[in-house]
Formats: C-alpha cells, sequence, structure tokens
C-alpha cells in the first residue's frame, strides 16, 4: 500500500517517495515474501555510526513502482513560468564603398540591419517580474517576452547589471502571471538532483535533469561575481537566463553559461544562485537605479598557502584584510589590516569571492557578525551593513577641446559611484562616468569606470583640472589610466 501525499525526491536519477512504505515491499513475483529492499533496509538501521542527518528524504529507490516514477507533475507544475526573451538591436553595417558616389550608385547607402539575441527567463512574480541573464538583453534596443501558450509581450527593462550578469524585465497583463517560488539556494547540497528549464538553440522550451555538482564555483570567468552553482543538467545556448529548479519547484539558480570546447554541452554548467536572484529582484522592485551592495569601508585579498602559515592557520581559506578605510563601518568595528574574516552571519568563507557572494545578498541596513582572526585568536565582531557614500553631489563634466578626453564626462569617484561603475579596489580620484561613442575619447578607447590619475605630469584631483588640461593647445598628450586595478601610462599624439 503506498503512502498518500508524499513529496518526491531524486538519487542516482530516479524519484523515490520521501518516507519508506508500511509494511515489506512487494517481491518481483507478486508474493509477499522478504525482498531486496526489506534486507538492505534491516541492514541500514543496524549500521552503527550512520548518518542520521541525511533524513527519509534520501535513500536508495526500492521497487520497481519508485524506479518508473516521473518529473511530469513537477514540469507541468513549473514549464508555464520559464518563457523565451528575444532582444533586437539595430546595428548601422559600414559599407567599403561608402562615400564612394560611383559605387553608391549601383549599391546604395549603408542600410541598418537588426541583430538579435536568444535567451530564456523565469517569471517570479504575478505582476509579470521577469529574471534573465544581462548578457541576453545586453545593448538591445528592444526586448520581447514569449510564453509557452503563445502569448508574447513588450517588455521594460528596470534593472541591469554587468557584474553579476543580471536583469530583471517587467510584462504587463491583465490577468496575473504564473510564476515559480525563489528557493533557498544556501539549502542545497552537493548531489541534489535538479532540473533545468530554457530554450536552448531556440528549439522550443526544453526539460533536462541533472545533479548539483559542486557549490560556490570562483572563478569561472562568467562575470565578477565569483559564487555559482555547478551542474551537469544538459544546459546549451539559449538556456541563458532560465531555471534551475529544485524538487520542491523552487528556483535555486539562474542558468547563465557553461564550460565547452565546441559549444554544445559537456556536462559542465554553471547557475546564479538564487540568494543572488532574490537581493536582485528587491533591488529592482524598490526602484533602485543600480545593484547596491552594502559598503563596510575595507578592501581584502585571498588568503595564500603562505600567509596561512604565518598566520598559524591550518588551511588557507577567509578574506584576508588589506585596507580599512578611516571612520567606515569595518573601522568602527574594529577590523584591522591583517585581520581574517572566517565567517559572515555563520556561513564559513572559503575565499574573497564568497564574502563578495555573502555581502551582496545581505540587506543594507541589516548587522552582521564575523568571526575574525586577529593577532593569533578568533573573536566575533558585529558590524554594521550600510550604504555606500554617494560623496559629493556635483554633476559630471563634460569634456572638450582638441584631446583625445573630448567627448568623455568625469566626476569625482565616491564608494556608491564606484559600485555603480563597477570600479574594484579604488574610491578617489576622476573617474569617467560616460563616453559618447561618436567622440575622440571612445576613438581612444576609453570606456566608463577609467580613472584619470595624471596628464602631462600633473596629477588630477578634481574634474575642473582635467577639464582645463583638456584644452591645451598641444599635440603630445602623456596621461596615466586606471582601469581594472592596473595602470596604463600612454603617449599618443593627436
Amino acid at each position: 500500500m503506498r503512502a498518500k501525499s508524499l513529496p518526491l525526491v531524486l538519487f542516482y536519477g530516479f524519484v523515490t517517495l520521501a518516507a519508506p512504505f508500511g509494511g515489506r515491499a512487494m517481491a518481483e513475483d507478486g508474493n509477499n515474501q522478504p525482498g531486496l529492499s526489506d534486507v538492505l533496509n534491516d541492514l541500514l538501521k543496524g549500521v552503527e555510526g550512520a548518518d542520521k542527518t541525511s533524513g527519509p528524504d534520501r535513500r536508495v529507490p526500492f521497487g520497481r513502482d519508485e524506479i518508473q516514477l516521473s518529473f511530469a507533475p513537477l514540469v507541468k507544475q513549473t514549464a508555464p513560468a520559464v518563457v523565451n526573451v528575444y532582444a533586437s538591436q539595430t546595428a548601422k553595417m559600414v559599407s567599403p564603398f561608402a562615400g564612394d558616389p560611383f559605387f553608391e550608385q549601383f549599391f546604395g547607402p549603408s542600410q541598418p540591419r537588426a541583430q538579435a539575441s536568444l535567451g530564456s527567463g523565469v517569471l517570479v512574480d504575478p505582476s509579470g517580474i521577469v529574471v534573465t541573464n544581462f548578457h541576453v538583453i545586453q545593448n538591445a534596443d528592444e526586448v520581447k517576452v514569449s510564453m509557452s501558450d503563445g502569448r508574447e509581450f513588450t517588455s521594460k527593462v528596470l534593472l541591469k547589471d554587468q557584474s553579476v550578469d543580471l536583469a530583471v524585465l517587467k510584462i504587463d497583463s491583465d490577468k496575473p502571471f504564473p510564476v515559480i517560488a525563489i528557493g533557498d539556494s544556501d539549502a542545497i547540497e552537493v548531489g541534489d538532483l535538479v532540473l533545468a528549464i530554457g530554450d536552448p538553440f531556440g528549439v522550443g522550451q526544453t526539460v533536462t535533469s541533472g545533479i548539483v555538482s559542486a557549490l560556490a564555483r570562483s572563478p569561472v570567468g562568467i562575470s565578477d561575481s565569483g559564487f555559482f552553482i555547478q551542474t551537469d543538467a544538459p544546459i546549451n545556448p539559449g538556456n541563458s537566463g532560465g531555471a534551475l529548479l529544485n524538487m520542491a519547484g523552487q528556483v535555486v539558480g539562474i542558468n547563465t553559461a557553461i564550460f565547452s570546447k565546441s559549444g554544445g554541452s559537456v556536462g559542465i554548467g554553471f547557475a546564479i544562485p538564487s540568494n543572488m536572484v532574490k537581493a536582485f529582484v528587491e533591488a529592482a522592485k524598490a526602484g533602485r537605479e543600480f545593484f547596491e551592495r552594502p559598503y563596510i569601508g575595507a578592501s581584502f585579498e585571498s588568503v595564500t598557502p603562505q600567509i596561512a602559515e604565518s598566520l598559524g592557520m591550518d588551511a588557507p581559506r577567509g578574506a584576508l584584510v588589506s585596507n580599512v578605510q578611516d571612520g567606515g563601518p569595518a573601522a568602527k568595528a574594529g577590523l584591522k589590516a591583517g585581520d581574517v574574516i572566517l565567517t559572515f552571519n555563520g556561513a564559513r568563507l572559503e575565499g574573497v569571492d564568497a564574502l563578495g557572494y555573502r555581502l551582496a545578498t545581505a540587506p543594507i541596513g541589516s548587522k552582521a557578525e564575523l568571526d575574525v582572526l586577529s593577532k593569533g585568536k578568533t573573536g566575533k565582531v558585529e558590524i554594521d551593513l550600510e550604504r555606500a557614500p554617494a560623496g559629493e553631489n556635483a554633476p559630471p563634466v563634460l569634456l572638450s577641446g582638441r584631446s583625445p578626453f573630448a567627448g568623455a564626462k568625469v566626476a569625482m569617484l565616491s564608494p556608491r559611484l564606484a559600485q555603480q561603475l563597477g570600479v574594484e579596489g579604488s574610491t578617489k580620484g576622476v573617474v569617467m562616468t560616460d563616453v559618447d561613442p561618436n567622440s575622440a575619447a571612445a576613438s581612444f578607447g576609453f570606456q566608463p569606470g577609467d580613472i584619470i590619475r595624471d596628464v602631462n605630469g600633473q596629477t588630477i584631483d578634481s574634474p575642473q583640472k582635467l577639464a582645463l588640461l583638456s584644452q591645451q593647445n598641444t599635440r603630445w598628450w602623456r596621461f596615466t589610466v586606471e582601469r581594472d586595478g592596473q595602470l596604463l601610462r600612454q603617449v599618443l599624439r593627436y
């Protein structure tokens, strides 16, 4: 007799019932005789020191009925909330004969062409909130969302962030949309079975299954975030932005990328954890202009084996405090350079990327408890998670003149602006906030986030000083730019 209303779980690719059957299992010939499952159960009960933490939800499938169970009910429940995302961009094609009147009378002037990208998305709110990847809608002029029932909607981008490769879209309808609840990615374990739903290669909605292969994978070269779920559920181009589901039908990750030398799935896929997704969606709902992380006023480095040995640690882990800003939350909490943060709100930190992930998923205005190794002793420290300081409110300055910087907007760098531009490690200086694509600055390769340190031998300490130097009547320009933490020194004749 089968137990009723029991949750489904998986083991080795099969689905099993969460609780054991009442009574003894039937043998294959149908006689009510002790079978292999009964013998295994009796053996497992008698194993001394058996792991009691795994619970009844994780066990070997017993009997043919359990092996023949299906994922179909779970797919029917969740598939309507997984959508296709179509992003289109109009690109101007430059003809090699452009400007030549002889060839243009035959071939005509260059015509713009539409470029399109295809990905997936997940509805997470009945009002029409869709989560997808940033790289799916990057530089798009129009983003459309198509549902499995054939309905199509033009969407509005509420929030996007390249550093975490996430974007939130909004579609509207008179009726509520089907949704998938966002689960707790911290609750999954290596070996848990998962489903991936998306639209690989544009062939239509596709469901694949696999297990969680690893947690906290970093770095994988996908985005600045270094905390990914690895799965062997087949993921291919077009799956980006789709759902990675647990057996409760909750989103535990957003499928983002694969490791492949051929372009197809080889069983190594990566998903953004749902706790990061949840924090990003909340920021979009709050109307934030960009995804803000809590500010603690400190910078960190990895703990190398040599550093771990010198500090008396048994293994290299945690995040080493390399610098503490005066007056910031870290300084107020008593953190000092040389301290090692070992845990964040009880979560063990394997490295700097793990600390960055925990900070990004923690709410601004809350407090965090840290385990800190300082001068050979481990203690607990409570720290405030504040909003990054905005600095001065002066508007950006547009640079002009006959200089390599013409067409760029610059402003004084602040911790909040550094977050917005994705500038790591620096909180002071003059930074480019925007670059006109048709300007001299763009032609020389300048990008938003570039910090101008000096020009023609003079240190740049304000936007006004850089604007004045840009008006110089000279053809030779010597300057130093900081990009991605590296100093680039250039000499140009312009």
